[in-house]
């Protein structure tokens, strides 16, 4: 784990503008920066970056954050890798606090990385040195300008060509990224020889196509011979660089193009998507040697909101597709889609856009069939649905289907949709499963208040917004406000959101920004009004008293407070004067006719 003070300190010493500007041409205005909207397509710039207060905000599309959530949603990273990223951009080292196990995150060594660019750089200049390699990618209607764009390259013949690349061969590095392997060979006579007998490279008279991750480094090659020969794809081991489990082919090359045109196309084969991206369509990726993974999907879905998968229409294509199900129902996000596309059984990817074209691809994209159709045809197509046996397999089947959606309504969808199938209601469904019925969100029930105190509520948390240390002027028993309401803590979301950034605030020993509320808060149930508050300070100048405010605030806060407890002592009081109140409440009385 990161320290949160790491990320505190490493958002008060980033610059928004430099890291936003080194993706996005920004332009001054006024106090603010703007450009059009990175995560979404428009003519007229709306997306908004804030020197002052470092974080940006679209009043396009909505999205908003800091350096990091930026960082993450433009490259699609993680959170520890965007916070590495980030660091290492202003010469930060990231510390990482024991995990529960007592294990720290493995760090990977820099020189790692430039080993693995070194390699890149000899498999593409022997792609240039080499008829045969040439000749099979343009067989393949590979062009030099698609191939640079992924940096292919060739593996010569041979055990260790890789000994003219790196002056040291016996390095262990070389070991670690999979680039060469090793075996015992008892016919040595003595360890040096042994040790050089045993090493070979690991890839040799192959196709090679460079692994990238997000950030543009080289974490591990996929190789593909020539002609005939076994296997037909040969990838890197897994190593601390590269886990084939998490990482895709084409994403680094993809990011773009994915945004742009609001969807991923995830296929099977890198060829699949060099082919494609010859051919226009520069949105696919690929799996390395694996089904799809909730990580795949992770990944994808922080860069779009539609993901198509692809795949061959043979037995393997559909068993292939049945995984990528299985593993894309527990990550199931309403409002995001998912369809299933599935080739003539002759064809991949790869071979029908070189036959049939891009327009032929794309309107197949266009049918592609939405999973819940794809889930339901496929279970009802494997037993007799005319049959009751039929339609109780169907059940038994679809059971641990269902139960692994969190999504709410796309959960709700499927069972009614499945209970119809089944001739069974929804009700009955959930009771035959063990289900419970499926809350959806509700309104929430507050007390109203009148418009003033609202108006109040949201001035104050816009002003600890704009100026987090106006948190001090308060008094130090935040538990006991007394400047809001008697019954905050069931009065609505406004007081609850201030009242925890407050409590939050008063407990943190670090000077904290604008910027490190945003990232504390961003998965919480208060984001939603931050965020909205967050536009509304983009329009406060340099020269805005926010502590004015915040104290004339207080102030209208303290004053309804105590007419709203002036009001409910003399309900007690109606009609039996001092003797209708207790102690306490005379004591309080008294205390609020001394303030007026």
């Amino acid at each position: 784990m990161i320290p949160k003070s790491f990320i505190q300190d490493l958002l008060n010493r980033l610059d928004i503008v430099d890291v936003v500007g080194r993706y996005v041409p920004l332009k001054k205005a006024g106090a603010n920066f703007s450009a059009c909207c990175p995560f979404h397509n428009e003519k007229s710039p709306s997306f908004t970056v804030s020197a002052n207060k470092q974080f940006y905000h679209c009043f396009g599309c909505g999205v908003h954050g800091t350096a990091i959530s930026f960082v993450m949603e433009h490259l699609g990273l993680g959170f520890v890798e965007a916070v590495e990223e980030l660091a290492q951009s202003i010469g930060l080292a990231v510390p990482h606090e024991t995990s529960s196990a007592g294990a720290i995150e493995n760090k990977v060594a820099p020189d790692l990385y430039e080993l693995m660019q070194t390699a890149a750089r000899y498999y593409r200049e022997q792609l240039k040195q080499s008829p045969i390699a040439i000749d099979y990618l343009k067989r393949r209607g590979v062009n030099g300008e698609v191939a640079a764009r992924f940096g292919i390259g060739y593996a010569p013949e041979g055990w260790q060509n890789l000994r003219q690349v790196f002056s040291d061969y016996q390095t262990v590095s070389l070991l670690d990224t999979g680039l060469v392997i090793e075996r015992a060979d008892d016919s040595a006579e003595d360890a040096a020889e042994q040790s050089t007998a045993r090493r070979y490279d690991r890839f040799r008279d192959r196709i090679m196509f460079p692994i990238v991750n997000p950030r543009g480094q080289v974490i591990g090659f996929g190789g593909r011979v020539l002609d005939k020969g076994t296997p037909k794809y040969l990838n890197s081991p897994e190593t601390v660089l590269f886990e084939k489990g998490r990482e895709l082919y084409g994403l680094y090359q993809a990011q773009k193009s994915i945004r742009a045109n609001r969807m991923a196309l995830v296929v099977e084969g890198y060829m699949d998507v060099v082919a494609l991206a010859q051919h226009g369509i520069e949105y696919a990726v690929a799996t390395l040697g694996t089904a799809t993974t909730p990580f795949h999907i992770q990944k994808l879905l922080r860069l779009t909101d539609r993901i198509v998968f692809c795949f061959d229409g043979d037995a393997a294509g559909r068993k292939a597709a049945w995984r990528a199900l299985e593993n894309t129902l527990p990550q199931l996000v309403d409002g995001k889609q998912f369809g299933f596309l599935f080739l003539p059984s002759e064809h991949d990817p790869d071979s029908y856009v070189r036959e049939n074209g891009s327009v032929a691809f794309d309107q197949l994209l266009r049918e592609a069939m939405p999973l819940s159709e794809y889930l339901l045809s496929e279970l009802s197509s494997q037993v007799d649905m005319r049959t009751q046996e039929g339609r109780n397999a169907l059940l038994q089947r679809a059971q641990p289907l269902l139960t692994a959606i969190t999504a709410p309504i796309a959960a709700l969808l499927l069972r009614k949709e499945l209970a119809d199938l089944a001739g069974i209601t929804q009700a009955e469904l959930e009771a035959l499963y063990g289900m419970r019925s499926i809350d959806l969100p509700k309104r929430r029930v507050t007390q109203k208040m009148a418009s003033p105190a609202a108006s109040n509520l949201r001035a104050l948390l816009r002003c600890l917004l704009f100026q987090p240390d106006l948190v001090s002027l308060l008094p130090e028993d935040a538990t006991a406000p007394d400047w809001l309401p008697a019954d905050w803590e069931t009065s609505g979301m406004e007081t609850e959101a201030i009242a925890t950034l407050i409590v939050w605030l008063k407990g943190n020993q670090e000077k904290v920004s604008t910027a490190a509320i945003i990232q504390h808060f961003q998965d919480t149930v208060y984001a939603p009004l931050l965020a909205k508050e967050q536009a509304e300070i983009m329009q406060w100048g340099d020269d805005f008293k926010a502590a004015d405010e915040f104290q004339d605030v207080l102030q209208s806060l303290r004053k309804a407070q105590r007419k709203q407890q002036l009001q409910a002592l003399h309900v007690k009081m109606h009609g039996a004067g001092m003797g209708g109140l207790n102690e306490q409440d005379r004591a309080l009385y008294l205390q609020l006719l001394q303030r007026s």
